[in-house]
C-alpha cells in the first residue's frame, strides 16, 4: 500500500514554488473539490465549469512563486484565482451569446411552475459577497455548497471553534445588510 503523505500549508508552498510535481498532484487532489463547487456556483454548466478548474490550476501553477503567505492562507488564495476566472468567463462575449444561442431544454418547463426561492433573485449572494474574504468563503462553503462546519474546518485547515465564530460573525453581518 503506498504511503499516504501530508503537507503543512507552508510545506506545499514551498515545494509547489520549486515546481515540484508531486506537490502539484496533491494540491488537486485535495483542492480540486471545492474549488470546483466555487466555480460551479458562479458558472453553472459542469462541462464548462471543468474547463475552468483546468485553467485556474494552470494558472496556480503558473502564478505560485506570486503567493505571499502573509496576505492570506493557500485556499483563499486558490480561491480567488479560481472565482476571478470564473467571473471572466461569465462576462466574456462568447459565453453572453451561447447563453443567448442555446436551446431550450427538458428542464425549463419542469422549473416553469416552481415556487422554490432562488438565492440569486433576492440578492443573498450579492450580499455574501460584500462580506470580508474569511466570512465570504465559510458562507459560500456552508450555505451554497453544503460542506458542515467540520469539514470546512478540516478543508481550510482551521480550528472548528475558529469556523464556528466566523460563521456566527458571518450571519450577524449578513443580518444587518438585510435589515438596511
Amino acid at each position: 500500500m503506498p504511503e499516504i503523505v501530508k503537507y503543512t500549508e507552508e510545506e506545499l508552498v514551498t515545494l509547489l514554488k520549486e515546481r515540484q510535481q508531486n506537490a502539484f498532484s496533491y494540491l488537486y487532489d485535495h483542492y480540486s473539490g471545492a474549488l470546483y463547487n466555487v466555480i460551479l456556483a458562479i458558472v453553472p454548466e459542469h462541462e464548462q465549469a471543468s474547463d475552468v478548474l483546468q485553467e485556474v490550476f494552470v494558472k496556480i501553477w503558473r502564478m505560485s512563486e506570486s503567493y505571499d503567505a502573509t496576505r492570506g492562507r493557500l485556499f483563499t488564495w486558490m480561491m480567488n484565482i479560481a472565482r476571478n476566472a470564473s467571473i471572466d468567463v461569465i462576462r466574456s462575449k462568447s459565453y453572453q451569446n451561447n447563453q443567448q444561442n442555446r436551446e431550450l431544454t427538458e428542464t425549463v418547463y419542469e422549473s416553469g411552475g416552481s415556487t422554490a426561492t432562488n438565492i440569486d433573485k433576492i440578492g443573498l449572494r450579492k450580499l455574501v459577497h460584500t462580506l470580508k474574504d474569511d466570512y465570504k468563503v465559510l458562507v459560500e462553503l456552508s450555505y451554497f455548497e453544503g460542506f458542515t462546519q467540520d469539514e470546512i474546518s478540516k478543508m481550510l485547515n482551521i480550528p472548528l471553534g475558529t469556523v464556528k465564530t466566523r460563521l456566527r460573525a458571518a450571519l450577524l453581518q449578513l443580518r444587518e445588510l438585510v435589515k438596511n
